[in-house]
């Protein structure tokens, strides 16, 4: 269990951190002792005060979801388990993820937790629990089995995940005195978290009707009452749905359009809630550009529409009907840059540019410093376009000096089988040209 310091723990400083996370991965014994002392001195409170330090708001941030890696390095120095770390301790927890961000050099303090798993659980989902890993839905015991609304389920607010995220934010709010985000599954995803995947996707096919009446139930009798609580709590919170499940690369784009954005964006016009409430993990905005023939134009014309009958221009125009606040472009949509620069230029708000997992996967290097040189050629781009869209709209009247802006190199997972030098090389070029005074 953690240790209390005999002495002050030194503060953390960058790179120092990820040097010591990657020592620890190969299996250092120096420095996954000094890890842990560092860990120690976070989960005892030691770095309490820094975390109130907001991101600087006049350079592109670096941000992410790491609570894996946060699992990976507590079950290696403690032992704990994913179950130990996310329904045990809420302040553990909270010191724990807000410490690894700390030790990866990234100054936003984002809280995040395995939101599919949990919140299809808060219905009575069995799920499975290992020791290192994010907790997952039992594919074999899926919770509804039947297409009669009777039987499908309704949230119990006193049950164990509910209190658990309501204590996890509250001790969010403490430690940092930021706004807290709750993060739930969008209705299609958790449709198929708790009906299955594959039937889910059959049934869109077979029976769109059933889907959408099921999508609609579980908006509106698990998500509008879990979201009504939060916003009583915290009236000046956000909410970020997740919806891989839901997303174009998976589902297609016109089911995408059609039944995924529109279930969430029938809960959010017909609630009236803080305008603070959007879904930005919608992938693979590249199939919009798929053609059926190899002999097809080459030219990309984003009005057009493609062999799946919608065109990108209008997908992004659904997917920013749930997400107006900013503009994201995810690894896996590999669309040029330039078309989420013009689109955030037009909407008026920042951008988000994401780091792939894969892309900071260790296993996937074979030449570290050719890897490297390539991961800060892609981070200068993506800075590059981050900071056009941020001066542009500045210039334009835009002075919501508060998050999203101004805008973020996001990392969408990072683990501890994640390469330690590639994310420093990310994150030491944010933090060194990432101003957005700096003249390009």
């Amino acid at each position: 269990m953690v240790q209390r310091l005999s002495k002050p723990a030194p503060e953390i400083t960058f790179p120092t951190g990820l040097r010591l996370l990657d020592g620890w991965q190969a299996g250092n014994q120096t420095d996954r002792d000094q890890l842990r002392q560092l860990f120690n001195a976070g989960l005892s409170g030691v770095f309490d005060e820094s975390f109130k330090v907001p991101a600087p708001a006049d350079s592109v941030h670096v941000s992410g979801s790491i609570d894996l890696l946060t699992l990976g390095v507590l079950f290696d120095l403690y032992g704990l388990t994913a179950a130990d770390l996310y329904k045990g301790d809420p302040q553990r927890y909270v010191r724990a993820v807000m410490t690894s961000l700390k030790l990866l050099g990234m100054p936003k303090m984002y809280l995040s937790w395995p939101v599919y798993g949990l919140t299809a659980e808060a219905l009575g989902q069995p799920m499975i629990y290992s020791d290192r890993y994010s907790p997952g839905t039992d594919p074999e015991k899926m919770l509804v089995t039947s297409k009669n609304p009777e039987d499908w389920p309704v949230l119990d607010l006193t049950g164990e995940i509910p209190r658990l995220i309501d204590e996890t934010l509250a001790c969010y709010r403490e430690l940092t005195g930021f706004k807290p985000v709750l993060h739930l599954a969008a209705p299609y995803s958790l449709a198929a978290d708790i009906y299955g995947q594959e039937h889910l996707i059959n049934a869109l096919t077979n029976d769109p009707a059933f889907v959408t009446r099921f999508l609609d139930h579980l908006a509106d009798a698990v998500l509008k009452p879990w979201i009504d609580h939060f916003f009583e709590s915290h009236p000046d919170g956000w909410v970020e749905f997740s919806d891989a499940s839901g997303s174009p690369f998976f589902i297609g784009p016109q089911n995408c359009k059609d039944v995924a954005i529109a279930a969430t964006a029938r809960l959010i016009s017909e609630n009236r809630w803080p305008p603070r409430i959007y879904d930005a993990n919608y992938r693979g905005d590249w199939v919009t550009q798929a053609r059926k023939k190899a002999g097809s134009s080459r030219r990309r014309n984003t009005s057009k529409p493609s062999a799946t009958g919608l065109s990108l221009a209008e997908l992004f125009r659904a997917k920013n009907l749930i997400c107006q606040d900013y503009v994201i472009r995810l690894a896996d949509d590999r669309v040029p840059a330039a078309f989420y620069v013009d689109q955030a230029i037009n909407q008026r708000v920042p951008l988000f540019m994401g780091i792939g997992a894969t892309e900071i996967d260790r296993h996937t290097v074979a030449d570290l410093q050719a890897s490297r040189d390539d991961i800060i050629a892609t981070t200068r781009g993506h800075i590059d376009a981050i900071r056009t869209v941020a001066t542009t709209i500045a210039q334009g009247g835009y002075d919501l000096l508060v998050p999203p802006w101004p805008g973020a190199v996001y990392f969408e997972d990072v683990s501890a089988e994640s390469s330690f030098p590639l994310i420093e090389a990310i994150v030491e070029t944010v933090r060194r040209e990432g101003s957005l005074r700096r003249q390009s």
